[in-house]
């Protein structure tokens, strides 16, 4: 009798770990942000096409296919480069904390969804930065692409240097890092 009682127990106890495998299976598989690594020199053509490294392609796998969203940068001048599946993850959190039925916050989404373009590679490996983009980043030849935790940036090289000179002392870099890193 005790046998089978244990047994019993034991059966129960593997469904509800089987189920929590489950659950945490799922869980691991929905999306996550991609963290690409990597700083690029690159020359945009006078079409406007970069080639995209070969190590973030690496680095993206299938993702590749799936195409990438450009906007102007938010906080800097230059291009934000998404994945489609990050820009998806973006938009996702945007529809969770914002509401279309409150005017400031419909606006907010209007806004930083604007400009924003869906774009493919080419059969070469190329991105199409479209005009208007290139011009509002100050895009000419000379080009960087980096990476951002969650986003690639497309600079000007010079804009860029200068950027990582001017807009945070090593001393705010340091404090910034030993406030929010532990």
């Amino acid at each position: 009798m005790l046998k089978t009682h244990n047994k019993k127990i034991v059966s129960e106890n593997v469904k509800k770990w089987e189920k929590v495998y489950i659950f945490a299976a799922e869980k691991s598989t929905k999306r996550k942000m991609s963290y690409l690594v990597g700083h690029y020199n690159c020359k945009l053509d006078a079409k406007g096409r970069v080639l995209v490294p070969s190590e973030f392609k690496e680095q993206l796998g299938e993702q590749v296919e799936e195409g990438f969203v450009l906007r102007p940068g938010l906080h800097a001048h230059c291009i934000e480069l998404y994945t489609k599946k990050d820009w998806d993850e973006v938009q996702d959190q945007l529809r969770s904390k914002f509401s279309q039925f409150n005017k400031k916050q419909e606006a907010a989404m209007r806004k930083y969804n604007a400009g924003a373009r869906f774009v493919k590679l080419d059969g070469s490996g190329r991105l199409l930065i479209t005009k208007d983009l290139a011009e509002k980043a100050s895009l000419v030849k000379d080009i960087v692409i980096t990476s951002v935790t969650t986003k690639m940036e497309i600079w000007d090289k010079n804009l860029y240097e200068q950027s990582l000179n001017e807009d945070l002392s090593d001393e705010e870099f340091f404090d910034l890092l030993s406030e929010n890193i532990n």
